[in-house]
């Protein structure tokens, strides 16, 4: 209960906590809506990390509480080319390949890859605005940049948990993982929920 209040009450210095509580409640809202596809829940995590990167490399050296990785490098060339190709995969992938006889899905996944999702907006536009905001305030926070930054471990594990759960499971029972089938969705979604509380975890364990 103290750690709850905690966090409501200093929500500068608990924002990784508020990123994933945010997450949780409208991706919960979305599965409640039929609107959350595996496709949803990685683009976010890709649109998450871009946002950091291109935030964090603009406004870093105004923060002087920032704290730059050990890898010590603050080009963002490595991160966008591998943010290119991951870009590539999961919209080829994740919002047609994987889906491709299942006009349901694929037009759930376009309505969220051209904005369409208010859910998935809104949830973009947290991240956005939190992120300018902490290093507005001077919050201390970890930056990091190049080919492999944490946030991008993240999506990289969710890239290969989601293409095994599309063609072993998602494709062997089309009718329970539709959108519409919130017991299916939920089922779906919580692997990746898991995934970003374990990395909110190890962030917070090894800070």
């Amino acid at each position: 209960m103290n750690s709850f209040s905690s966090i409501l009450e200093k929500p500068l210095k608990y924002y990784s906590q508020w990123d994933f509580l945010v997450f949780t409640l409208l991706t919960a809202l979305s599965i409640w809506s039929g609107q959350t596809t595996v496709f949803y829940v990685i683009l976010f995590f890709w649109w998450n990390e871009l946002i950091r990167i291109i935030i964090d490399r603009i406004f870093f050296k105004r923060n002087k509480n920032a704290v730059l990785a050990s890898n010590k490098t603050t080009s963002i060339f490595g991160s966008i080319i591998q943010m290119g190709v991951y870009f590539i995969f999961i919209v080829v992938f994740f919002g047609f390949m994987a889906n491709w006889n299942n006009e349901v899905l694929i037009f759930t996944n376009m309505k969220v890859l051209f904005f369409r999702n208010w859910f998935f907006n809104i949830n973009l536009l947290f991240v956005t605005i939190e992120r300018v905001f902490l290093h507005i305030k001077q919050t201390p926070v970890k930056v990091s940049f190049g080919a492999f930054t944490p946030n991008m471990l993240v999506l990289h594990v969710s890239i290969i948990l989601g293409v095994i759960l599309m063609l072993f499971i998602v494709r062997n029972f089309p009718e329970t993982f539709t959108p519409t089938n919130l017991f299916g969705s939920v089922l779906i979604i919580f692997p990746f929920l898991m995934i970003r509380a374990l990395a909110l975890y190890l962030r917070i364990r090894y800070k």
